[in-house]
Order: structure tokens, then sequence, then C-alpha cells
């Protein structure tokens, strides 16, 4: 299995976890876990763990496509190989 971590930052809005989760299974990935919270009531912040082993796109592409989803939806959406986000938060 070859998993990814996606994070989305934003004002809260309705439709944020739909619009993800729709744009993830259109690129045949499936959600593993996910946890989301409001901060501040007005803060939306999302993590979810992802199995991209059977992505039907490159990982570039489908980078760039939830960066445009993020960024026609006033969000930021990225998508990080699983490895790559554990040496960045390793203490």
């Amino acid at each position: 299995m070859k998993r990814a971590i996606v994070t989305v930052l934003g004002s809260d809005r309705v439709g944020i976890i739909a619009a993800v989760s729709t744009r993830l299974a259109q690129h045949n990935i499936n959600i593993l876990d996910i946890t989301q919270t409001i901060m501040k009531g007005e803060v939306f912040v999302m993590i979810a763990l992802v199995d991209i082993e059977g992505a039907t796109a490159p990982f570039h592409e489908i980078k760039a496509d939830l960066a445009e989803l993020g960024a026609s939806m006033g969000l930021s959406i990225r998508i990080q190989l699983e490895e790559i986000f554990n040496a960045m938060h390793k203490i």
C-alpha cells in the first residue's frame, strides 16, 4: 500500500469534506483515516491518510488537481507522500 497525507486549511463552510472526498474518489484514492476540526469557530483544519496505490493519475497531477480545487474554494489543499510528511515532522 502506498500512502499519502492530505491537509486542508481555510475558512469553514459547507461542503469542504464532500468536495475533497469526491475529488479523491475521482482519482480512485481511498481515505483510510480522517480528522477535522474547526478552530475558534471559523478555521477549518482537516488531515486525511489516504491510499494512493490504485490512483488513476500520476502523483504530480493529483497534487496539482487538489491545489486547483483548493484555490477555487479559497482553501489550501496539499498532498504529500507519507514518508515525506513523516520526515518533515520528526522531532
